[in-house]
């Protein structure tokens, strides 16, 4: 089974549903493309690649027979690279497994305007 996850900022995935959720997802996108913000992807990326990808095998495991059904995660990330209004769309229960996972992880300092930081991560399993 391929499982892929990418740091997207191009364009809204299927499931972004709630226009709130859409708003954090349009700020999200708008921040990557400056180069502060693309530089600090590629760290965050660094950072939680192989944990996003054990967390979702896991997610998936425990949650059998899994929903696959590609989600988004929105955050916000202060300057101390902690996460705060985590929130998902579909709210599937892989989903819902992942964001709480995310939610403790240490992250990258983000760039520091603005503050907080925000992020949009798609995910989608193949």
């Amino acid at each position: 089974m391929l499982l892929a996850l990418f740091l997207a900022f191009a364009g809204a995935g299927p499931a972004a549903a709630a226009d709130g959720f859409n708003a954090r997802v349009q700020a999200a996108k708008a921040l990557e493309q400056k180069p502060d913000g693309k530089a600090w992807q590629a760290k965050l990326w660094d950072t939680i690649g192989n944990p996003a990808t054990d967390a979702l095998k896991g997610c998936i495991a425990s949650n059998a027979p899994a929903d696959k059904r590609a989600f988004s995660l929105v955050a916000k990330v202060d300057g101390q690279g902690r996460s705060t209004e985590v929130a998902v769309s579909p709210a599937t229960p892989v989903a819902n497994c992942f964001a709480g996972q995310f939610a403790n992880w240490a992250l990258p300092m983000p760039p520091k305007a603005p503050a907080p930081y925000p992020i949009e991560i798609d995910v989608s399993m193949d």
